[in-house]
Formats: C-alpha cells, sequence, structure tokens
C-alpha cells in the first residue's frame, strides 16, 4: 500500500532509502527525544522492519518523499509497538522526518493521510501516539491532528530509568 497526500508520497522503502536515513539518525535534533541517536546497521535493520511489516500487513511505516521531486524526508505511518505499554494492545501513528523538513506541514500532512488509511480503510477503533512529555514539537503535532491528550503519563519500559525521555504522554 502507498499513498499520496496534497505534497507527499508515502511508500513501501528502498535500498536507497538507508542513506538519507542514516543521515536523519545521526542528527542530534532529529534524535534529541530518543534515548541515542541510531548509527548505521541499527537504522538498516529499522528499514528492514518497516518494509517486513508493510509486507505482512499491507501497512506500517511508510517512507515519505516530497511528490515533486521524489526527496526522501523520513517516514510517517501506523504501528503495532514492541513495547508492553500500559494502553497495549494499541496501533500507534509515528513520525521522524530530516530536519531540513521541519515547519512546513509535513508531520501533520502525512499523519492525517495515516490516519485516514488507519480508520477509512483498515477500520481501526482507535489509533494512540506518544512522545516523551519534553518533546513539545510532537505533542504539537498531535494537538494539531485533533488526538486528544491522556490525563496521565507513563514511564516507557524500554527507556533507561535516568533518562530526560522516559515519561512519556500519550494522545
Amino acid at each position: 500500500m502507498e499513498f499520496n497526500t496534497e505534497g507527499l508520497r508515502l511508500r513501501p522503502w528502498r535500498a536507497s532509502d538507508c542513506e538519507p536515513f542514516a543521515a536523519l539518525n545521526a542528527d542530534p535534533r532529529v534524535m534529541e527525544f530518543f534515548p541515542a541517536m541510531l548509527d548505521r546497521p541499527a537504522g538498516d535493520a529499522a528499514v528492514a522492519r518497516c518494509q517486513a511489516r508493510i509486507a505482512e500487513r499491507g501497512w506500517g511505516l511508510w517512507a515519505a518523499e516530497i511528490r515533486s521531486s521524489t526527496e526522501f524526508i523520513g517516514f510517517v505511518g501506523l504501528q503495532v509497538p514492541f513495547a508492553r505499554l500500559p494502553f497495549s494492545p494499541c496501533v500507534e501513528i509515528g513520525w521522524r522526518l530530516a530536519f531540513p523538513h521541519w515547519g512546513k506541514g509535513f508531520a501533520s500532512e502525512a499523519a492525517r493521510g495515516a490516519l485516514r488509511i488507519g480508520f477509512e480503510q483498515l477500520q481501526l477503533s482507535e489509533i494512540v501516539s506518544f512522545t516523551a512529555v519534553i518533546n513539545r514539537r510532537s505533542r504539537a503535532v498531535m494537538e494539531r491532528l485533533g488526538m486528544q491528550e491522556a490525563k496521565t503519563t507513563f514511564q516507557h519500559p524500554n527507556i533507561p530509568e535516568d533518562s530526560p525521555v522516559r515519561e512519556h504522554s500519550t494522545h
């Protein structure tokens, strides 16, 4: 499955996405609210997992590209989280875009398209999103999408206890 939004194409991953994805994962601005940056082997493994999930289910975390130039800018999509979370089982919507593409509305635009796929085509009854409490930018995207913030936060089980990004909010 792939789909277009006004300015973006969300599609399965290609081998050519690995290099720009590695650059994105090595950018401290992009990875600020993650426990660590990803090196190239870890990024390649993440791409392989994304490819496998899309092949298995027909949906997942899609590679995002600008339609007019076909430039890879990151990913946006839906997935079943690996971690056991307080609200599991669930399907989450998530995104990670290269820094030069922040502030252009791409995350919101692509996420709206992914939500449409999730609710209309996949007939999901609920889609959640979560991020570190201190990640104001992603929380703002969630709010622009009309997602309601849960009243309580949780400690992400896959993040070290002493990490400043362990406390998460859910929308």
